[in-house]
């Protein structure tokens, strides 16, 4: 079997600076927050990491505070949790990195070749939850790079979905009749290794621009039949609240577009981002759904609580999707914790996708058999509002196929036999 690497020369989408342009505000909008960028010179402390690490692990229930005191010393917690402070200090370099976890061999090398595949980025908020842990932690897994990404196999692609080929416009995939999918930029707080855009996200090539985006919209004027919008990139929630209030605006004028929904993993990598001011604005543009990028358990921390209470107290309906990962969600107790904890949150889980065959996605993709088990040890055996939706999102741009363990056993004469959660059989009538 060939394997390929893919060696490509360094963009600047790797290179440290300011907040992108297409996230940080205009001269005429409001602050989302009351704190301002801090310049990128501030580094954490260069204390021995074992120390730090050891004096993390001791309270985790005070972990943001002492990671904050650690290794941003004089950092407030106002600018703590200013969201624009958090996006101006993603960990996006090698040496950066080092600074917070030792690095493996196998992670030391896909960080140095990463040019220009999907850059690293992780919000200091996000990496609070990696200090301390091992290079097999889950959440450790789904930021930082491994070689594992540059060995491309049978049956993956780039664009696995088709999408390009489904864009009638730039930024915008027509594939269901009826909706729509508009990608507003390009950038995320962090970025998860398993993206399917990863071909698309993270190179500043897709920036938030008012022309192209009017064209998107105008496209979807001419098309009566669109009656839904979903808003994803990138991920929506990083632009300004100027910049999405004028977006989910635009939409509300467009007579036949009765539902906007909204893709985002902010909730989980950067809550700072979900303020009363942007809860505000968003309430202005019912009716209005969010479907939210929920991993492992461990992303359900008492700061993403708060901003899913938020963003539900302000009436917005709150779905999960999540990724099945190998060796990070791949098992029936993992996932029935996670979605457990969802619903205490008032996210109500929605889909378990099948990782898609992007390419370098191999060590992260399971057998589809292993998806059926654990739909199949969650059905029946915890409330149906814990059960997420299966699915294979079907290469070359078939769409989302529903995947379900087979309960129906067949027919006996005038009856449907029907297996339960227990594997016990049971008969239903149904003349024909």
């Amino acid at each position: 079997m060939r394997t390929a690497y893919h060696h490509q020369p360094r963009t600047l989408a790797n290179a440290a600076g300011p907040c992108p342009s297409d996230i940080c505000l205009e001269a005429d909008e409001e602050p989302p927050g009351r704190g301002t960028c801090i310049p990128l010179s501030i580094r954490p402390s260069a204390e021995p990491p074992e120390i730090k690490h050891r004096a993390l692990m001791a309270d985790p229930s005070q972990l943001r505070g002492r990671f904050r005191r650690l290794y941003y010393p004089g950092i407030t917690a106002r600018q703590w949790n200013d969201w624009q402070w958090q996006v101006a200090h993603r960990v996006r370099r090698v040496d950066q990195l080092q600074r917070f976890i030792d690095l493996s061999l196998d992670e030391q090398m896909a960080v140095d070749c990463l040019e220009t595949k999907l850059p690293l980025g992780i919000t200091p908020y996000y990496m609070s939850l990696l200090v301390g842990q091992s290079e097999d932690y889950p959440l450790r897994r789904t930021m930082v790079p491994t070689m594992g990404e540059f060995l491309k196999m049978p049956g993956e692609a780039d664009d696995p979905l088709g999408e390009d080929a489904q864009s009638p416009v730039p930024g915008l995939v027509h594939r269901y009749p009826d909706r729509v999918l508009l990608l507003a930029l390009d950038f995320c707080s962090a970025y998860c290794r398993y993206c399917t855009r990863s071909r698309v996200v993270g190179h500043g090539r897709l920036v938030f621009n008012r022309q192209r985006l009017e064209n998107a919209l105008e496209y979807i004027r001419r098309n009566p039949a669109i009656r839904d919008v979903l808003i994803s990139g990138g991920d929506p929630l990083t632009l300004s609240d100027g910049r999405l209030d004028w977006l989910l605006t635009r939409l509300r004028q467009i007579p036949h577009v009765e539902i906007i929904r909204i893709g985002t993993k902010i909730s989980a990598v950067l809550p700072q981002r979900v303020t009363p001011q942007l809860v505000r604005m968003l309430r202005h543009h019912h009716p209005l759904f969010l479907s939210l990028h929920f991993t492992h358990p461990d992303e359900c921390t008492p700061e993403s609580a708060r901003a899913c209470r938020r963003l539900a107290d302000a009436g917005i309906p709150l779905g999960s999707q999540t990724v099945l990962l190998k060796g990070i969600n791949d098992s029936v107790e993992i996932l029935r914790a996670l979605m457990h904890r969802l619903l205490h949150m008032r996210v109500r889980p929605y889909y378990l996708y099948q990782c898609d065959p992007i390419s370098g996605s191999a060590h992260f993709r399971t057998p589809v058999a292993k998806g059926l088990e654990i739909i199949e040890g969650l059905r029946g055996h915890t409330s149906g509002y814990a059960v997420p939706t299966y699915v294979i999102d079907a290469p070359g741009g078939g769409g989302k196929i529903p995947i379900t363990p087979d309960y129906n056993m067949g027919r006996e004469a005038d009856a449907v036999v029907l297996r339960n959660y227990e594997g016990k059989c049971f008969r239903y009538p149904d003349a024909l």
